[in-house]
């Protein structure tokens, strides 16, 4: 596995035990579409939750949710609506984006970004 991988997977499995201790409940992790993917799906409060995790080391310009472009939301919007036709699921879902910062001693950050498309006019 590539280290931008590992790095990713390990940003993802870090991002999964914090999102449980603010009371999220995983629910699936790395769900396909030909769309794309959606990194984790949740409950939180009784809303579906999709959650694209961002990892990225300390030194590079931007932090990890600024990676997270229109073109992204639009992608990730889809696999949302995607999951949601699937799994017949007809309450309330958002988008939150966790963005994970590495360290050189390899350290972590956590900082979570809760529904992220609300107030795009055009998705």
């Amino acid at each position: 596995m590539s280290s931008h991988l590992k790095l990713g997977s390990k940003g993802e499995d870090f991002a999964c035990r914090k999102l449980e201790e603010l009371g999220y409940e995983i629910v699936s992790r790395n769900v396909r579409f030909k769309l794309g993917e959606i990194d984790v799906v949740a409950m939180e409060s009784g809303e579906l939750v999709f959650v694209e995790v961002r990892t990225r080391s300390v030194g590079i310009m931007s932090p990890p949710e600024a990676t997270v472009g229109p073109r992204k939301l639009k992608k990730l919007v889809r696999c949302g609506q995607a999951y949601v036709e699937k799994s017949g699921w007809s309450g309330p879902w958002r988008i939150d984006i966790a963005a994970v910062t590495v360290d050189k001693g390899n350290s972590m950050k956590f900082e979570l970004f809760k529904d992220v498309t609300v107030g795009l006019v055009e998705i």
